[in-house]
């Protein structure tokens, strides 16, 4: 049994008359890599920022590496937090940043930085506010892997990086982890990127845990079917629908479960197309069955798209 590094329970963060956070509880485990997912305003970033006593929280039980991380100085420097809106000063160059970084960082690695700036080709002596935005990506991005801290947080700071450089960040993101094992937590919109580097995936809605498993229990957990609609329907009777798609004469009914041998064997008997779900489609289903539940059936249309 692995030792917890973080315990959250029954987690409340309100901002005025609005629970960012309602009752949020989980578990993170050390050595282990994670994905901390949901929609724009789910409350990600909002508990990323109480781990790391960035903020505080309205209510509830908060432990890492068994204390609370506001203020404590020995907790803050076994972890590393970098955001998608990190701050540098304005006169900051990338090498004043790796400089500053090494200093608080104690399991700082120079060669790894040393390494990561040339696979980023990232110009060093620039001020980093004249950096492009994959650039200064980089630049966290850099500083998060070199850090090497026990518990690293990812906010979204590789977005500003193209298809290329983001693949770079996750090929030398499992490469290291795989030599020196740490918890790291991904928070993600790109979750068909980085979905096969997950071992475990928690995810959040309007402030609640949502999903809290293990990827290899969530894959397989759902399927689609799809065919003739009277079909379709008389094969999930009984089943838990996540999604439906109705036409006049077929239909594509996503559902919560797993299929047996015998089940696929009816199901190609009767001409009927199953479809596995990515974690991706089953997170958008899950998500997107929430709102549909929460504003009786009806969709706000800012809530349609999972950006």
């Amino acid at each position: 049994m692995t030792a917890a590094v973080v315990e959250v329970r029954d987690l409340v963060k309100t901002y005025r008359e609005t629970n960012a956070l309602d009752g949020v509880s989980f578990t993170l485990q050390e050595n282990k890599l994670y994905g901390l997912l949901g929609r724009n305003g789910a409350g990600k970033t909002t508990v990323m920022s109480i781990l790391t006593g960035q903020g505080f929280e309205t209510s509830g039980h908060v432990s890492v590496f068994d204390r609370h991380p506001y203020e404590n100085q020995s907790v803050l420097s076994r972890m590393c937090f970098i955001r998608e809106s990190q701050k540098y000063p304005d006169d900051f160059t990338p090498g004043n940043a790796f400089r500053a970084a090494s200093m608080f960082l104690h399991n700082w690695d120079g060669a790894l930085c040393q390494q990561l700036i040339k696979d980023f080709e990232l110009p060093t002596n620039r001020k980093i506010k004249k950096l492009s935005r994959g650039q200064l990506s980089a630049v966290g991005v850099i500083i998060g892997l070199a850090s090497r801290a026990e518990l690293t947080f990812f906010d979204e700071p590789y977005l500003g990086l193209d298809a290329v450089a983001r693949q770079i960040f996750y090929d030398r993101l499992l490469a290291d982890y795989s030599k020196f094992p740490r918890t790291i937590v991904l928070s993600s919109h790109l979750i068909d990127e980085v979905a096969n580097l997950l071992e475990h995936v928690i995810v959040l809605d309007h402030g609640q845990v949502l999903m809290d498993a293990d990827t290899d229990d969530v894959r397989g957990s759902a399927f689609t079917v799809i065919g003739k609609r009277g079909l379709v329907e008389d094969f999930i009777a009984g089943r838990e629908v996540i999604h439906r798609d109705a036409f006049t004469a077929f239909a594509s009914v996503t559902v919560q479960g797993a299929l047996s041998d015998l089940e696929r064997r009816e199901a190609n008997e009767l001409g009927l197309e199953i479809a596995p779900v990515s974690l991706q489609q089953l997170i958008v289903r899950r998500t997107t069955r929430h709102a549909e539940d929460e504003f009786g059936g009806q969709i706000k249309p800012e809530l349609e798209e999972v950006r």
